[in-house]
């Protein structure tokens, strides 16, 4: 009788990738949702910031106290690589330690029940053994590793090392396969996706990609995630919004916009180049934006905290993701002088609000629209609803559309239709089909 596994994947899309190719060299354990009846329990825990190592350290000790007797429980990831050596003396509830380099090797350090910590980052190619979960039509296709950026808040190059990339060959390859699976919808991921290809020599790595991926058969829909300011273009924007398969979907995390915050902040771009960049991407027929923002960095004033509410407010961005400065160890910010916890909390709070006004106008603005939609399948909400996905919209970051009027058309999960938004209820959008497309 084939073994259990119980597989835990915290942290961003990036984690993802990393576990779904632990599963896929797994392949021979039975998946199970039940951590009691798992003979392996595996977290891939996130180390980016002090909510995500509280929440990674927690989902383990509270699996350790359900796990069945001699059960393994596998600790993977980036927290695990960051305090490998704390955890290894503070930990004894874990059974094996490994970081962000063997994720391809999981099944013989499960098979030895041995620890391993290799010295270089992993990066998923075509070769890798990838158990895609959660959609049948979805894939996140990783094009690199580590980061060239020095923000001042960031701990991630520490562990996570210099950029790394694949070639555009490796990657067309990964595309292609997955299209003859059924595939047709990517998300193109890395740390820090507009430096993508410098380390092989390519000027405009990312723009040369978006050429190739185009010329694939079977792909339908493309957008990538992301950007970081002082290495996008505009002509990587115009790329993007003139391609006939990526979205016009611009993901660039601004983190603040006051000058002498960026400047603290060691982002490379002020304020006067961010919101160049910003208005050229809301300038392109149907884009949509999205943004991340820190509240409560060393040196952010009152004044300065104002002058982002009022950006975030005026500018109109579709999403904006807020994150309550964290000071990480290992990062130019970690000595400064720090603001009060409790005022952070205050800013982070307001941003947050700021936040959902802007998805709200965001969504209001979509009604009456004739849209591409793809179903995910039955809705949480109601029996009688079906959960679907804007292809313009990333997915489980961007929310859903709840169809409740399938004019009787044969309905698919994993299909696109073309779809019009009638109304919308509360938080969610309502939308009828037209037909499939």
């Amino acid at each position: 009788m084939p073994k259990k596994l119980h597989l835990v994947s915290l942290g961003c899309t990036k984690n993802l990738v990393d576990s779904e190719v632990m599963l896929g060299k797994l392949a021979d354990y039975d998946l199970t949702d039940n951590a009691e009846e798992a003979d392996v329990i595996i977290v891939n825990t996130c180390g980016f910031i002090e909510a995500a190592k509280e929440e990674s350290i927690a989902t383990l000790l509270d699996l350790h106290s359900r796990r069945k007797e001699d059960s393994l429980l596998v600790m993977s990831g980036c927290l695990s690589e960051r305090y490998k050596e704390e955890l290894a003396e503070q930990m004894p509830e874990i059974d094996i330690f490994t970081g962000v380099g063997d994720y391809e090797r999981i099944d013989e350090l499960i098979a030895q029940k041995q620890s391993s910590f290799s010295p270089e980052v992993y990066l998923a190619t075509e070769k890798s053994p990838r158990l895609i979960t959660g959609s049948n039509y979805h894939a996140y296709i990783k094009i690199a590793e580590g980061c060239n950026q020095n923000c001042s808040f960031c701990a991630i190059p520490s562990f996570k090392g210099r950029l790394h990339s694949r070639t555009i060959d490796s990657i067309v390859a990964e595309v292609s396969a997955l299209t003859e699976k059924g595939f047709y919808d990517f998300s193109f991921i890395s740390q820090d996706s507009s430096s993508y290809g410098r380390d092989l020599g390519l000027r405009d790595g990312l723009i040369d990609l978006i050429r190739h991926v185009e010329l694939i058969p079977g792909v339908h829909s493309a957008r990538i995630l992301y950007l970081y300011p002082s290495t996008t273009t505009l002509d990587l924007i115009d790329a993007i919004a003139e391609s006939s398969i990526f979205q016009t979907y611009y993901d660039m995390p601004i983190q603040h916009i006051d000058d002498r915050v960026l400047k603290t902040m060691k982002r490379g771009f002020g304020e006067a180049k961010t919101r160049e960049l910003l208005e050229a991407m809301r300038a392109k027929e149907g884009s949509f934006v999205r943004t991340s923002v820190i509240a409560g960095h060393p040196g952010e004033s009152e004044e300065s905290f104002r002058k982002l509410c009022n950006f975030l407010e005026e500018f109109g961005f579709d999403r904006i993701n807020v994150f309550a400065y964290s000071n990480e160890e290992n990062t130019d910010a970690y000595t400064m002088k720090q603001l009060p916890e409790e005022l952070i909390s205050e800013r982070t709070a307001v941003l947050g609000g700021i936040a959902k006004s802007a998805q709200e106008k965001s969504l209001a603005a979509m009604v009456g629209r004739e849209v591409e939609l793809a179903i995910d399948g039955p809705s949480e909400e109601h029996e009688y609803l079906l959960s679907a996905r804007p292809l313009l919209w990333a997915p489980e970051i961007d929310g859903e559309v709840l169809v409740n009027d399938t004019n009787d058309l044969e309905v698919k999960v994993g299909g696109f239709y073309r779809a019009k938004i009638t109304e919308k209820a509360g938080e969610y959008l309502l939308a009828t089909l037209l037909n499939e497309e």
